[in-house]
């Protein structure tokens, strides 16, 4: 299924979502695609998309989710991918 959560991510001046799939990057990836979503959208588990985009994702199909059920069912499906910390740039 598609989730996205409540556009609440504060950067670049503007407020964020994010949409992914608790069954499959693939099925993120193509939802992604008939949205016309860009590929650098995506941040290792999910497409960040602004706030404006919250209400035409939503009638795309995505389910509206609160941001800790979205991040608890990638979890569950075992798609939750999370920044590395601790790594030097050299």
């Amino acid at each position: 299924m598609i989730l996205i959560d409540p556009p609440n991510a504060p950067g670049h001046g503007r407020l964020w979502s994010h949409v992914a799939s608790d069954a499959s990057f693939e099925e993120l990836h193509a939802f992604a695609r008939t949205l016309g979503l860009p590929e650098r959208g995506f941040d290792r588990d999910h497409y960040d998309v602004p706030a404006e985009w919250y209400d035409r994702v939503v009638a795309s199909g995505a389910a509206p989710v609160s941001s800790r059920e979205l991040v608890a069912r990638l979890v569950a499906a075992d798609l939750r991918r999370r920044k590395r910390r601790g790594r030097s740039a050299g």
